[in-house]
């Protein structure tokens, strides 16, 4: 017998019937002998429904009362899940995140997990019974209050519980088969990647592949977390993300997929005074504005010397006008000249190992999406990755010219084997 979390996102529990087929496979598992711990996501647009009543209401919602809020779509969808398992024969149990134990800090709207105390789950699994835990929220250690987790929150939600429960494997269940080589609505030959080390999935995560939440590969990784990927619809085998994985030479660079990401937009500071006071004050700025900086890139003052300069800031479009209307009041103190926004960018990354060191690889990066009409507008390398910025219309052409350029599309005749990966919606949350 082994201990098996679930996690079904919107999609998978979008209608009444899709719950029922959910409550299927949930039974089925149970009845192979398994103890079984499902977490659910809000139904299908809950979520962005009640933003949109939100919204109508009051434009600046306090984060707090969201909270409240938005953590009301779980909840019905585990208790409807509940009954449906309870329809078929097997004993079940609904809980919310407070009620399973997933204890946060404070931060309201992308609170963090600092503990997982699942006692009345265990007890609950003791009687026989099938627990349903609301994923997506939690409670604050120190002030009661509930909390959410932010994008991918249920995904970390179902990854915690699997940690703190010791369970063999936490299953992800969603509308798509496995993490592909690049997203197949944009390359119809991207190839599924049948396993991954959690720095691979974790760096796709990071380049726009939304199959798993980066928070929830980073927390699988701490704590060993053997995760599969796999789809509601069907019985495909996934894609399982775990530590061991196949070695790859460290002279010999190998690139695994191409991602993408359309949700963030560019920041460009101008006329930043010269020296590092400036520059901190403008990150401190948007530090307790809570907005999340994906990348920054100093342009330097004609003349250098500490004159100042330009910086480009990318982050995610959602923490947009946090950003713009946190800066503008902290205009006079920074002393910068004006404020820029973008938001027709986007973001392609070639994901793989050893690639810093290899200026091939760069160099054919570029040739690449140059043959293919991109412009670059900035550009940024580690070992893991290469990633660039374009606008956001040029987008599916650099994927797809760079997929095909790095051999990683589904073998022909004749054809080697090549590395394998993918791209999906993500659950929507707020800012």
């Amino acid at each position: 017998m082994a201990l098996i979390v679930q996690k079904y996102g919107g999609s998978s529990v979008c209608s009444t019937e899709r719950i029922k087929k959910v409550a299927e496979r949930i039974v089925a598992t149970r009845a192979e002998g398994h103890d079984v711990v499902v977490v659910v996501s809000a139904m299908g647009d809950t979520t962005d429904e009640l933003l949109q009543l939100a919204g109508d209401v009051a434009p600046l919602a306090p984060r707090r009362e969201l909270d409240m809020l938005l953590t009301a779509g779980e909840p019905i969808s585990g208790a409807l899940t509940a009954m449906a398992v309870h329809a078929l024969g097997a004993e079940s149990c609904s809980l919310s995140g407070e009620q399973a134990g997933v204890i946060t800090d404070g931060a309201h709207g992308r609170a963090r997990i600092l503990q997982v105390t699942p006692g009345r789950i265990r007890q609950a699994l003791d009687r026989g019974a099938v627990v349903l835990v609301a994923g997506f929220q939690g409670v604050c250690r120190d002030s009661g209050e509930i909390t959410t987790l932010g994008r991918g929150g249920s995904d970390t939600t179902a990854i915690a519980l699997a940690a703190a429960l010791k369970a063999d494997v936490c299953e992800i269940y969603t509308d798509v088969d496995g993490v592909y080589t690049a997203d197949p609505r944009l390359v119809p030959n991207a190839r599924r990647l049948p396993r991954l080390t959690y720095e691979a999935m974790q760096e796709m995560a990071a380049a726009g592949a939304r199959v798993l939440a980066q928070r929830s590969v980073h927390y699988a990784r701490r704590h060993g977390v053997t995760v599969r990927v796999s789809s509601s619809f069907g019985t495909g085998p996934g894609t399982v993300i775990c530590a061991d994985a196949e070695a790859v030479g460290a002279e010999q660079p190998r690139v695994t997929g191409v991602a993408h990401d359309l949700s963030g937009a560019r920041l460009t500071v101008t006329g930043v005074p010269g020296g590092a006071a400036a520059m901190a004050g403008v990150f401190r700025t948007l530090a307790e504005a809570r907005v999340d900086l994906d990348t920054a890139v100093h342009h330097a003052g004609r003349g250098g010397g500490g004159q100042g300069g330009d910086l480009t800031l990318v982050l995610p479009g959602s923490d947009g006008p946090a950003a713009l209307a946190a800066l503008r009041a902290s205009r006079r103190a920074i002393g910068y000249r004006d404020l820029g926004y973008d938001e027709e960018i986007g973001k392609v990354s070639l994901i793989g190992s050893g690639m810093r060191t290899h200026s091939g690889v760069i160099a054919m990066c570029c040739e690449t999406l140059s043959a293919a009409g991109v412009n670059i507008a900035a550009i940024s390398t580690a070992e893991t990755r290469i990633s660039v910025l374009c606008h956001s219309g040029q987008v599916p052409s650099a994927v797809r010219s760079l997929h095909e350029a790095f051999g990683l599309g589904r073998p022909t005749r004749g054809a080697g084997n090549c590395a394998t990966s993918r791209n999906e919606p993500a659950e929507k949350v707020p800012a």
